[in-house]
């Protein structure tokens, strides 16, 4: 096994499932603080921690953006072929 195919397995096995499930969380977080945010909105308090929510939540999913594209920059620096795979 080259570096080529084993970046490429870390990437799809490994960091690509991980990318999705923490991109999933942060989405979770950001609908909760919107639904805090209006369905609470006459306690002052649930609606500063919803505020909270939706800004962690979008810090959250732009963070996992930008690892998504730091990793296919490096991979697509490296000129590392993709596998023969239907999503890419």
């Amino acid at each position: 096994m080259d570096v080529g195919e084993l970046i490429l397995n870390i990437e799809e096995h490994i960091l690509n499932p991980l990318i999705g499930i923490l991109f999933a969380l942060a989405l979770a977080i950001f609908l909760w603080g919107i639904a805090r945010f209006i369905f609470q909105s006459d306690d002052e308090s649930a609606r500063e921690q919803g505020k909270q929510h939706i800004i962690w939540g979008l810090v959250g999913m732009f963070i996992m953006v930008s690892v998504f594209a730091i990793i296919h920059l490096i991979v697509g620096t490296f000129d590392i072929p993709p596998p023969d795979l239907p999503y890419r």
